[in-house]
């Protein structure tokens, strides 16, 4: 039987460095799901253990082909990276952005867990890329940030249930973490992301606390503090804080979109 490791989002920043990582665990195959097959392909040279796999998780088609795949395989490391983000108000956003935002973040993550959870056993990691947004509401990436709440508490409450299983879920909560998807630059705003994280540490510290069996993963000591604030202060003043760290960013929000694609983490400027 197959050891595996499978990793959704794998093309991105943070997806890649999970890879990196799992290539030098004991494991026979790395499975990289994604939607580019051409990006996917290029992970190959990273090690012979990589199994490219182009799915959408936003389509449901994806989900049956993902379980044809399961077989005579002992999945070791599931890790719950792929999703998408939005900065706008909620009132702006399509029924379709709506829909593609809460399939990917929420209904894919459940529905990946439950196809793959038959074929863990004791030992085995679930780790999932929540968000330092899920800590409290936040204006403006509300979509997101409420998918995010939802993925963290989902994490903690089956981590509960799978406890007697010996199957470990790890919730990571990162802040902004800097990878490609974060621009530089909105409509001549220079966008300035306060304790930017390396992705390689993020996803490092993330593995190590995996292994660990540790509900949490909070990647520095300002996440840690963030975490703190929220469980201190009203959810009133922290939204407060957060409009006013981005108000030059909200007088152009009429105009333009921030997308940031599989890592979009965020909390307070």
């Amino acid at each position: 039987m197959k050891k595996i490791g499978i990793i959704t989002g794998a093309t991105g920043g943070l997806g890649k460095e999970f890879v990196k990582l799992l290539i030098k665990e004991n494991l026979d195959e790395v499975w990289c799901i994604a939607r580019n097959i051409e990006r996917l392909n290029e992970l190959k040279n990273l090690s012979d253990k990589i199994v490219p796999i182009s799915l959408d998780l936003s389509k449901v088609v994806s989900f049956n082909n993902y379980k044809l795949l399961l077989n005579d395989v002992d999945v070791v490391f599931l890790i719950n990276n792929a999703s998408i983000g939005k900065m706008d108000k909620s009132e702006n956003f399509s029924l379709d952005e709506i829909d593609n935002t809460i399939d990917l973040n929420v209904k894919a993550m459940a529905k990946i867990i439950n196809i793959t959870l038959p074929f863990m056993n004791k030992g085995s990691h679930i780790v999932n890329l929540s968000s330092q947004s899920s800590f409290q509401p936040v204006p403006y990436i509300n979509l997101y940030a409420s998918t995010k709440a939802f993925e963290r508490n989902y994490s903690l409450a089956l981590g509960r249930e799978l406890k007697g299983r010996g199957i470990s879920v790890t919730c990571v909560t990162p802040g902004w973490v800097k990878t490609e998807m974060l621009l530089n630059e909105y409509n001549g705003v220079k966008v300035k992301f306060h304790h930017l994280a390396l992705p390689e540490k993020v996803a490092a510290k993330a593995i190590k606390d995996a292994k660990k069996n540790k509900r949490y993963s909070v990647y520095s000591f300002y996440v840690k503090f963030m975490h703190l604030l929220s469980k201190i202060y009203s959810s009133r003043v922290l939204m407060n804080c957060w409009i006013f760290g981005i108000r030059k960013y909200i007088k152009r929000i009429n105009t333009i979109s921030f997308v940031f694609l599989c890592v979009f983490n965020s909390f307070c400027s």
